[in-house]
């Protein structure tokens, strides 16, 4: 399937006819439709989804949701797309789009074109759609219904994303961590897969059986019934007007930063030449340096508890020459000890050996005489060695410690003081110029318009903190909601599981508990056996566009319940975190599970990519520009900005499968599409004035 040809009329910034024929030129499947930004890229994609889904559109994507909430209802939103010159004209206020497919295939019905065209009179407020097949009605679209042929023989809405989307948002996939982020990705899993349909079967039979037993309550068990479902109904409205208001907050909050932000920027050019991001700068420098003044003074304390040791000086020393005299007098002593045993041991090993010997006792006498002699001289002579007194006994651990420290402050302790003095004195002068600077930058004070700015920006900032206040009550709340809608919905249930049902729904009940349980069995089976070629899809799809080899190696999808997680493995089989992934990569994993999505619908239609290279450096660049458009459809449609999103370089590199350019322009405020050869692409873009201007 392809679409050849595209009319747009008064739509937003295209006013008048506008028609562009996409029809590719064989073995070339890319286009590309270049402009400025506010030319009318992202409006081009809304008009294509507002052709095939109309009021429907809101299922499309949140964003068209919020769009259509916050302009007050579809109709005004409509209104919005009738370009502005044709709104304030008041002639003949007609908008439309019309989009003719090729190639598409309806069972049991030959065709060659589908034509789909949906106009808004706003003169009638009536909103038409019309399809022809080869030209001519048909009465299949006629009795299915339009929206239905639309949807089940063109492109289901609730995955129409996967194929007009914003290549930079699809980094959310990526990034999905939370529960509910978790079951939006399995959700839209289910949706690619057709899995959607069994789950909508599901619920109608789980209905089903609700209402089978509740047919057989009696009056009394009815209105206590009705009670309750009123009362969850409430509960249910309630947080959903609780997250209407936080979303209104949100919005508010960054309307207000973005005015903050302006202010900012106004103070600066009143009270100094600095940037906003250089003064964002200053300011977390002024912070790394309070934070190093504190480690600096820390470190500081730490020396000045041995100043008074360092002061007492001669005394420290003194205090050291007792120590070690006490060191060598207990030392002594016990040497003393030890040469007193052995030469007693000795002496008496002497005479032993003399009284072998047999010698007159006189001998024998003056002998032994003279040996102890001859001991207690020696050792009267050890023991008058030793001088002075022991005063302070200090052990062997308080001995080494006071040692340590007297070294200290006799070798490293002034070169320590005076570094950190000086690391000290130097933190203090900038972080007094860094603040200083901050201050001049906020805005000088005799200047009476940066006052007001100031005093705006105040007062902007305190709305800010309130709005943010407001919503963390309202989150507070939702909490409760939420808990007392729980609670309240297992009140009804076990309420339920009391009613008896009629004789007649009894067989009624238990096929459909039988078809239930037989459902849930499908859908499990059916999420197993695909999981496995996603998996593999995913991982032909990294290792193609990454230019690191071997950094993920595998992918395994986690499917429990309602929530799907899938993980990057790296060889050796550990689970990388996304986190730490570069926003490129991370683009590069949400576009290769995108490509794996597309391939697993099995839906032929074409891809639509807004913003393509936004986040890529030039090998990723190169990757998706080879290797990605030219397979992930029959037919690709690019909208980049040239020379910031894809350089003359990259074009080259997309010229081999590139069949037809169309640069938008831009005359009073009305753009056309206007197309161009491959070559002259970029030729045609300088001559636009202001071409480096964004």
């Amino acid at each position: 399937m392809r679409i050849d040809n595209i009319v747009l009329q008064n739509f937003r910034i295209y006013k008048g006819f506008n028609e562009i024929d996409l029809s590719p030129k064989k073995d070339r499947n890319i286009s590309l439709i270049a402009g400025k930004n506010g030319f009318g890229k992202t409006t081009f994609l809304t008009s294509l989804i507002w052709c095939f889904y109309g009021k429907l559109m809101s299922q499309v994507e949140d964003k068209y949701k919020q769009d259509i909430r916050n302009f007050g209802g579809y109709e005004a939103y409509v209104n919005s797309l009738l370009n502005r010159d044709v709104r304030s004209e008041g002639s003949d206020k007609k908008l439309s789009v019309e989009i003719e497919l090729e190639d598409l295939f309806i069972p049991s019905i030959p065709c060659k074109t589908v034509s789909i065209k949906r106009v808004y009179d706003f003169s009638t407020s009536d909103e038409t759609v019309t399809i022809l097949i080869d030209g001519d009605e048909n009465e299949l679209t006629k009795s299915v219904g339009y929206e239905v042929f639309i949807n089940d023989f063109i492109l289901p809405r609730e995955i129409a994303k996967f194929f007009f989307f914003d290549a930079e948002k699809i980094v959310s996939l990526a990034e999905a961590k939370s529960k509910s982020e978790l079951r939006s990705l399995s959700k839209a899993y289910s949706e690619v897969l057709g899995i959607k349909k069994y789950e909508e079967l599901k619920k109608n039979l789980e209905s089903l059986l609700v209402k089978l037993k509740r047919r057989g309550v009696s009056d009394l068990q009815q209105d206590k019934l009705t009670t309750l479902l009123e009362e969850e109904n409430d509960l249910e409205k309630s947080i959903s007007h609780n997250r209407d208001k936080q979303l209104d907050i949100d919005k508010q909050v960054a309307i207000l930063k973005s005015k903050s932000d302006n202010l900012q920027e106004k103070l600066i050019r009143e009270g100094n030449s600095i940037t906003l991001d250089e003064l964002k700068k200053l300011k977390s420098k002024r912070d790394e340096l309070k934070q190093e003044s504190i480690q600096v003074k820390n470190n500081l304390k730490k020396l000045l508890d041995l100043t008074p040791l360092v002061i007492a000086g001669k005394h420290l020393n003194n205090l050291k020459q007792q120590l070690d005299l006490e060191s060598n007098l207990l030392s002594g002593v016990l040497n003393n000890k030890l040469l007193s045993k052995e030469l007693k041991a000795f002496s008496n090993s002497i005479l032993k050996s003399i009284k072998t010997l047999n010698l007159d006792k006189s001998i024998n006498s003056k002998v032994k005489k003279a040996v102890e002699l001859s001991l207690d001289k020696k050792l009267h002579a050890s023991e008058n060695d030793s001088s002075g007194k022991v005063l302070l006994e200090f052990s062997e651990e308080r001995y080494r410690e006071f040692e340590a420290i007297l070294n200290n402050i006799k070798s490293t302790f002034l070169s320590q003081f005076n570094s950190i003095v000086k690391e000290e004195r130097t933190n203090r002068a900038l972080l007094s110029r860094t603040i200083n600077k901050i201050k001049q930058a906020e805005a000088r004070k005799d200047n009476h318009l940066a006052r007001q700015f100031r005093d705006e920006k105040t007062e902007t900032d305190a709305s800010i903190d309130r709005l943010l206040t407001e919503k963390d009550k309202l989150n507070e709340e939702l909490g409760a909601l939420k808990l007392k809608l729980t609670s309240h919905k297992k009140v009804r249930v076990e309420y339920e599981k009391n009613f008896n049902l009629v004789e007649t729904d009894k067989k009624k009940y238990e096929v459909t508990k039988v078809l239930l349980d037989k459902i849930n069995r499908l859908i499990v089976k059916i999420k197993e056996e695909k999981k496995y070629s996603l998996q593999k899809s995913v991982s032909l799809g990294l290792s193609k566009l990454m230019h690191k080899k071997d950094f993920i190696t595998n992918v395994k999808v986690n499917i429990v319940d309602d929530v799907m997680d899938i993980e990057l493995l790296d060889k050796d089989n550990n689970i990388i975190d996304k986190d730490s992934l570069s926003k490129g990569e991370q683009q590069l994993y949400a576009t290769a599970l995108l490509k794996a999505l597309v391939d697993e619908s099995g839906i032929r239609f074409p891809v639509f990519i807004d913003s393509p290279l936004q986040k890529f450096d030039k090998f990723h660049s190169k990757n998706i520009i080879q290797e990605f458009y030219p397979s992930i459809s029959e037919q690709v449609v690019l909208f980049p900005l040239l020379e910031k999103e894809l350089s003359e370089k990259e074009y080259d590199f997309l010229k081999p499968n590139l069949s037809k350019t169309f640069l938008i322009q831009n005359k009073l405020g009305a753009s056309t599409l206007k197309a161009l050869p491959v070559n002259d692409l970029f030729k045609e873009f300088k001559k636009e004035k202001d071409v480096y201007a964004y």
